[in-house]
């Protein structure tokens, strides 16, 4: 079954869908959303990409990321993808959006308005072999050293994300 993506316009306003592949293979701007799931100490779930994924495997990332479907609002999708890759859910809470391109080695580019969620969850993910290869909690202020040290570790899009949403992450209210 081919995963479609939907095309958006500046203003987040759908103009069409287009395979995944083809989004990414001409750049195309298309709906995407980024989880960041924190437990009370404050920290991050980080995943490890799977070694088998077409771009990025075993690089460091967000708690998860994919694409809305149609129909799928962006809290629905968000909930369904934790689920599908680290193999729990929580209440998730959209804090903003923002339009980035990210090209990758193999010819693919990453052009997404982005909606950037956060949740959190205090137990052990279940997480998917064939998403992800593992996980870790981690500081804020840690990953943005780590970051800083060994950039070649993480992906494209989280480290793009991660600088422009450090502040709006770092002051997020997680005690709600």
């Amino acid at each position: 079954m081919v995963e479609n993506v939907i095309l958006v316009d500046e203003l987040d306003n759908e103009v069409g869908l287009m395979p995944k592949m083809e989004a990414h293979e001409k750049a195309v701007l298309h709906r995407a959303f980024s989880v960041f799931v924190f437990n009370s100490n404050s920290e991050l779930m980080l995943q490890q990409r799977a070694k088998e994924k077409y771009h990025s495997p075993l690089l460091w990332t967000n708690t998860c990321c994919s694409h809305q479907r149609k129909g799928e609002s962006n809290i629905e999708a968000g909930k369904r993808r934790l689920q599908e890759e680290m193999g729990f859910s929580c209440e998730l809470e959209e804090v903003f959006s923002f339009i980035y391109k990210a090209p990758f080695d193999n010819g693919l580019t990453e052009h997404e308005l982005d909606h950037v969620m956060i949740g959190k969850f205090d137990g052990e993910p279940l997480i998917n072999p064939e998403e992800v290869e593992s996980y870790k909690w981690m500081s804020l202020e840690d990953v943005k050293n780590d970051i800083d040290a060994n950039p070649e570790n993480y992906t494209a899009w989280f480290k793009i994300i991660f600088e422009k949403s450090y502040d709006k992450i770092a002051n997020f209210n997680y005690t709600k």
